[in-house]
């Protein structure tokens, strides 16, 4: 309850940020926020995970995992990705899958751009990670120009990626991030 209160308090009164959370505190669940467009992203999701009573892990390229980073990002949540690694026995999205099933508490955040650089071409390995364990996906808007992040919508995976990440990317084209060129949803028709 401490850390709760603390968290809020910086979160509300020191950075002066808001919330809207209207969904579940599911014991597994893949959060997907966006956008993505600064390294600020993490800390502030992290006040805001906290302010609301909650946590999160989250995944993060391994290279960010050195000395004396490497100790505080696992503190916070952070599991070690490494990507394009072909010796892996299977893919990252089956590993976490298998992670997901086993744990009887399981809530990863990603951001789907995978960069906090103008990307039309999100990333799915989220969509994979909730389909193949059947977890709901929270969508949680970070928007920097009204300093608030609104949690407000709870996606289930269908059957056409397609359709779902078109979905997915309409809810956060209002978002603004922090550096605004840097966040595209692409061409939606």
């Amino acid at each position: 309850m401490f850390k709760q209160k603390l968290f809020h308090f910086i979160f509300t009164k020191v950075l002066g940020w808001r919330y809207k959370v209207t969904t579940p505190d599911y014991a597994k669940c893949m959060i997907v926020a966006a956008p993505h467009t600064t390294n600020w992203d993490l800390f502030i999701g992290k006040l805001f995970i906290g302010a609301i009573g909650r946590e999160s892990g989250f995944l993060m390229k391994s290279e960010w995992f050195f000395w004396p980073l490497g100790p505080i990002f696992r503190w916070m949540g952070g599991i070690p990705v490494e990507r394009n690694k072909k010796s892996k026995k299977s893919s990252l999205t089956q590993q976490v899958i298998e992670k997901a099933n086993k744990a009887e508490k399981f809530v990863v955040c990603i951001t789907p751009e995978g960069t906090r650089s103008a990307n039309p071409n999100w990333k799915r390995g989220f969509w994979y990670i909730a389909k193949g364990a059947n977890l709901p996906i929270v969508l949680c808007g970070i928007d920097y120009k009204k300093k608030e992040i609104c949690s407000e919508k709870v996606f289930i995976p269908g059957d056409d990626i397609e359709a779902d990440m078109r979905e997915i990317k309409l809810y956060f084209k209002d978002f603004k991030g922090k550096h605004p060129e840097n966040f595209t949803i692409g061409n939606i028709e």
